[in-house]
């Protein structure tokens, strides 16, 4: 049942709740993160420009359209190059971004301790916020900006001012810095500002201040781009590509639009909490009394609601991928949350707490069961026999593990292997990545006979190839299909002499 005023408990005890919840998340979120390797090409690229960019090498200053992310780290390069340590401060930064959503809706719904230690738990355990709070990329940064946007925004509407306003613009600006898919919230934003039609935004003078605001990283980091030899319009540019490529990518995918409405309600279905669904419907019942007065302030409920559902709707009409729905996860878990809190206090908690240990059970299905990584051991072999310069197809999971000396490149077709072996290389590893990614140029790779060949779990992962959907073009069950086809396989990284 929802708690009454007298109920509510002051502001030290509710923190003091969420930092218990956050604590069990955050042991998730880090449980045996120390035996696997970065998932992803993306994670370790962004590792290694970090790093360029800390020694003041900003050639990929903009890569993905993301300078902030790379900026966040550039500090933490100049102490360590060790790749778990930025790995464990991603994972970090995950926690204080749903602790931030948390605490946020815990005010405005007006919860008890327990029931935000509940909340905080059952969304930290989502399935996918856990997959993704374990690589290095943009994800957690900018779930922590999505959820700064919210409550910055959620305030500007109950108590409208240019500051609460200009607030909000600045979540908005480090949003767009850290991830340049934040565009995608500009829509949203616009829609739940026509709805509330106070006419603030529309003021000359502050919307002259929010274009300025908009306008002033693309201008500042524009100008140090030039300065180190970059193109003016580098960064504007990866919009455009992004909406708009020229040539179809290394897997076939040459567009970034697929309506396929199914895509999402098979993830949730398969992946996520059975728990969202009735606890929505609860909170959609829950809604029809704040129907007719519609033009009001939006109750916390309905605001997430509304941002769910456009985040749903626009990325429907997108390529797939689970991280599609990044900031509309915890709005589900939040969502359902409230609704069930319409139950009876024993049977809410009941419930709750039965989802909980679901999503532990879950968790160890879909992501712990597949570690320790074998990367260190092909390190070790490869050191053991001479190192040096390493092809390997499409990954760059092996790098971390190696020298600085020591080269990995990664390739998309075997024909290039002749032209590395007159440059020195002298192995090639035969990374069962290019499953995953659909770049299946390897064919006579695989009729040869490997020196050495380890087993890589990670890489028949049903998430690890969902989460690459958007990269091959290919739908859910297209994907499914190949992640079959991949487990099949007991052994995912041979290594090769090049003859």
């Amino acid at each position: 049942m929802a708690a009454t005023k007298n109920d509510i408990p002051t502001s030290t005890p509710n923190l003091v709740w969420l930092l218990l919840g956050l604590a069990v998340v955050a042991a998730v979120r880090l449980y045996g993160l120390q035996y696997v390797a970065l998932p992803d090409y993306d994670s370790v690229r962004n590792w290694q420009i970090v790093q360029e960019i800390a020694h003041g090498n900003l050639r990929h200053l903009f890569h993905h359209g993301s300078p902030g992310f790379s900026f966040l780290y550039a500090p933490v390069a100049w102490i360590t190059t060790n790749f778990q340590v930025f790995q464990h401060l991603n994972a970090l930064l995950g926690v204080a971004a749903l602790g931030v959503l948390m605490r946020f809706v815990a005010q405005e719904a007006r919860l008890v301790g327990w029931q935000l230690v509940l909340l905080t738990v059952f969304t930290g355990t989502s399935v996918f916020l856990t997959f993704s709070g374990r690589d290095f990329t943009m994800s957690s940064g900018s779930l922590l900006c999505f959820a700064g946007l919210v409550q910055a925004h959620y305030r500007r509407l109950q108590h409208p001012s240019r500051q609460a306003l200009l607030r909000t613009t600045g979540w908005l600006v480090a949003g767009l810095c850290l991830n340049y898919k934040f565009i995608l919230t500009i829509p949203i934003l616009v829609v739940l500002e026509l709805w509330h039609a106070d006419g603030l935004l529309w003021n000359p003078g502050t919307l002259g201040r929010i274009a300025l605001l908009l306008l002033a990283p693309y201008i500042v980091l524009g100008i140090v781009g030039v300065l180190a030899g970059l193109p003016w319009y580098l960064w504007p540019a990866v919009y455009y590509k992004v909406a708009f490529p020229d040539v179809a990518n290394a897997a076939g995918r040459a567009t970034t639009f697929r309506l396929d409405g199914l895509y999402y309600p098979r993830y949730l279905q398969d992946f996520e909490s059975p728990a969202l669904w009735p606890g929505l419907l609860l909170g959609l019942l829950g809604l029809r009394r704040w129907l007719p007065k519609w033009r009001t302030l939006l109750p916390i409920q309905g605001y997430l609601a509304v941002w769910a559902t456009c985040l749903v709707l626009g990325m429907s009409l997108l390529l797939k991928a689970p991280r599609g729905l990044l900031w509309a996860y915890p709005l589900f878990y939040t969502l359902a949350f409230l609704g069930l809190r319409r139950l009876p206090s024993w049977a809410f908690g009941s419930v709750v707490a039965v989802a909980i240990a679901w999503n532990t059970y879950r968790l160890q299905q879909e992501i712990f069961d597949y570690s320790p990584t074998r990367y260190p051991q092909v390190a070790a072999w490869l050191q053991a026999h001479g190192g040096g310069r390493v092809a390997s197809t499409v990954s760059l999971g092996l790098a971390p593990f190696l020298p600085a000396t020591d080269t990995v490149l990664a390739i998309t077709d075997e024909k290039q292997l002749a032209t590395l072996r007159r440059r020195g290389f002298r192995y090639v590893l035969l990374d069962g990545y290019w499953r995953v990614t659909g770049i299946a140029r390897f064919d006579s790779l695989q009729q040869q006979r490997p020196v050495a060949a380890w087993p890589e779990p990670l890489l028949t992962a049903p998430l690890l190839f969902l989460e690459h959907s958007e990269y091959t073009g290919l739908g859910y069950l297209e994907t499914t299909k190949r992640q079959q086809i991949a487990r099949q396989d007991s052994l995912q990284l041979r290594l090769f002499v090049l003859p």
